[in-house]
């Protein structure tokens, strides 16, 4: 079941024959999008009763709903969300941006003006498990950002309401506005409101194939975060690590769903030996064990390879979401990894410190898009504005190089604007 992998080529050969037929999922989401865009409410109606298998009378969560899932939340996990949340808001508030201006002898004043987005929508899924620390990892940096209306929507269960830790945490952050909705069809009301649920601006948040199908078409419509693929983790090891370390690390994000990749890279066959050995003893009795199985078919498993250079190489290329560095040095390694979303060190730190509590964001790019993209942060709930005033003693001195520029691209009136000036 464990496939042990002597070359990169062999484990490239398993992910290329794992292509995801995407036309289907874009067709249908278009269809709901356009639904949802024609129809508003009904339309939502009539998903939840299609897909949820719930009669939604209200979409609106009331906020006596709120108060109550606080309030019976189990204390001692009402605590650690606590502790959770404040770390998350410490790590984040470092992020926060202020507008800046310098002002010239002349007069002259150039700079930014910093500005919160207007209205945020956050999706936060359900179905096979359930993410109240999504609902925070979004929720606080766009609350530090300043961002005014943070709107929720999480799909409904068989009472009609997203689950209640969604709830309790929502509470906690004093967010009010929560939507029984999910799908593709929440995305399309986020994107183009309805009578119950408002427009926004952005959205972010994680979800299946069909709600990040649905961002990816409404994007330009709103902003949104990334378009986020399965879960990832890919350990780099060079060292005698417990076997038992790197199994559960593996198995942190092969239960996440099908489609999640899960790679161990060592430097030693005996380690991937015995840790395909281990995974395949404890696997049979694990609750999601049909979910770890059909991850470790389709895209997890172990890399031999010669020399941690080579296994160095390999993270860079990948790109991947988690990468814990469990190494001889693993600052040393650190300095030469380039492409990788969050990065955890030393066998003391595994993903799910990240994913929970340490305090920076457990939202992060997939699919590769490390290269280029960066965790969720309080930037993304920003824009900034250039700010330009000049002089008239700055005019007058570039006025000449400013026509010139706007003639030679022969954008006349631009050059007749600042003409006109010059002659006053």
């Amino acid at each position: 079941m464990i496939k042990i992998f002597n070359t990169a080529s062999e484990y490239q050969d398993l992910l290329s024959g794992q292509e995801e037929n995407v036309r289907k999922v874009e067709q249908t989401v278009r269809e709901i999008l356009d639904n949802v865009r024609a129809n508003g409410d009904a339309a939502l109606r009539e998903y939840s009763e299609k897909f949820d298998r719930v009669r939604l009378d209200a979409l609106r969560v009331p906020r006596e709903a709120l108060d109550e899932a606080v309030s019976n939340a189990n204390p001692a996990l009402k605590d650690s969300w606590i502790q959770a949340i404040d770390n998350i808001e410490t790590f984040h508030r470092r992020q926060k941006e202020d507008s800046q201006l310098e002002f010239f002898e002349d007069g002259t004043v150039l700079g930014w003006k910093v500005s919160p987005i207007d209205r945020v929508g956050v999706y936060i899924p359900g179905g096979t498990a359930v993410y109240p620390s999504s609902l925070m990892m979004n929720a606080i940096p766009a609350q530090i950002a300043g961002v005014p209306r943070i709107v929720v929507v999480s799909p409904p269960g068989s009472n009609g309401r997203p689950h209640k830790d969604i709830l309790a945490v929502a509470a906690l952050l004093g967010l009010d506005e929560v939507y029984a909705i999910g799908g593709a069809q929440a995305v399309g009301a986020l994107a183009y409101g309805t009578e119950s649920v408002p427009h926004v601006y952005k959205i972010t948040g994680p979800g299946n194939q069909w709600v990040a199908e649905a961002k990816r078409q409404v994007s330009g419509t709103v902003g949104i975060d990334s378009i986020a693929g399965p879960s990832e983790i890919l350990i780099l090891c060079d060292k005698d690590t417990p076997v038992e370390f790197l199994a559960r690390d593996l198995l942190s994000q092969a239960e996440h769903d099908t489609e999640a990749r899960a790679v161990l890279i060592t430097t030693s066959a005996s380690q991937a030996k015995a840790v395909k050995g281990h995974l395949e003893e404890i696997i049979p009795g694990l609750p999601r064990r049909e979910i770890i199985e059909q991850s470790f078919s389709r895209g997890s498993g172990i890399l031999v390879v010669k020399t941690l250079d080579e296994g160095i190489e390999l993270a860079n290329d990948i790109a991947p979401e988690h990468l814990e560095i469990i190494t001889e040095d693993p600052f040393g390694t650190l300095n030469k990894i380039r492409n990788a979303g969050a990065i955890f060190l030393g066998e003391y730190t595994p993903e799910p410190v990240g994913d929970y509590f340490a305090g920076p964001n457990h939202t992060i790019p997939t699919g590769g898009r490390a290269k280029f993209s960066s965790p969720l942060g309080v930037r993304d709930f920003i824009k900034h504005s250039s700010v330009i005033s000049y002089s008239k003693a700055r005019l007058e001195r570039e006025a000449p190089a400013i026509r010139m520029f706007a003639e030679a691209e022969e954008l006349n009136a631009h050059a007749e604007a600042v003409r006109v000036r010059q002659e006053k």
